[in-house]
């Protein structure tokens, strides 16, 4: 997989602002790592499940962008499968099916321990527009 779409995707602001690290991209998958802290956790301990999607999100952002072309979500689903408060949770994202205009995704959300945390689906739309790559290489880091 190009370099350039691994950088494209690592200026994902809000991905680093909730501390996700984007590790592998390769056609049609990739995947995400989230360390958790002290303000992943919710009010009764736990990790809060808007974390642990957004850490799902961006691995499904990432592999159904990786061919090259936008491709935006138009339906999503989550289950949270095992509680966790500690650790780091790694997410996983494969390509299920592709088509000119969907993509279909699974992605899996692990534990340090290989445990099952959480289980999301996506449906992507697949654009006819290119992914802007030369943004990637112009784009500021916004601080």
């Amino acid at each position: 997989m190009s370099p350039k779409i691994m950088q494209y995707f690592k200026r994902d602001q809000f991905a680093r602002y909730v501390g996700i690290d984007l590790l592998e991209v390769s056609e049609g998958k990739a995947v995400a790592r989230m360390k958790i802290e002290k303000h992943h956790l919710n009010g009764v301990g736990i990790v809060h499940g808007a974390a642990i999607f957004s850490l799902a999100d961006l691995a499904f952002a990432v592999a159904s962008n990786s061919h090259g072309t936008v491709a935006v979500a138009i339906n999503v689903n989550i289950s949270f499968l095992k509680a966790v408060s500690r650790g780091t949770l790694i997410a996983s994202a494969e390509e299920v099916s592709r088509n000119p205009k969907l993509g279909n995704y699974r992605i899996q959300v692990r534990n340090e321990e290989d445990e099952l945390i959480a289980v999301f689906d996506g449906l992507v739309y697949r654009k006819k527009e290119p992914l802007p790559l030369d943004a990637a290489d112009t784009a500021g880091d916004g601080q």
